[in-house]
């Protein structure tokens, strides 16, 4: 319909499960996140934190 508002995007979220202990890589247990990521995280566009959920943090978890 011609009136219909424009979708409004959703924020990208923190994939902080709540387990908040770096290990011995320097990654959260929880999100594979380094410390500075983590703390950068708020300032980050969408964009740089959908490339961290769909490739940099996916790429981090550990090989069977």
């Amino acid at each position: 319909m011609p009136n219909d508002p424009a979708p409004i995007p959703a924020a990208v979220l923190s994939p902080c499960i709540g387990i908040c202990r770096l290990d011995e890589r320097g990654y959260c247990e929880g999100c594979l996140r380094t410390g500075d990521e983590i703390a950068r995280w708020r300032a980050m566009s969408d964009a740089e934190r959908l490339r961290y959920m769909h490739e940099v943090l996916p790429a981090r978890e550990p090989q069977p």
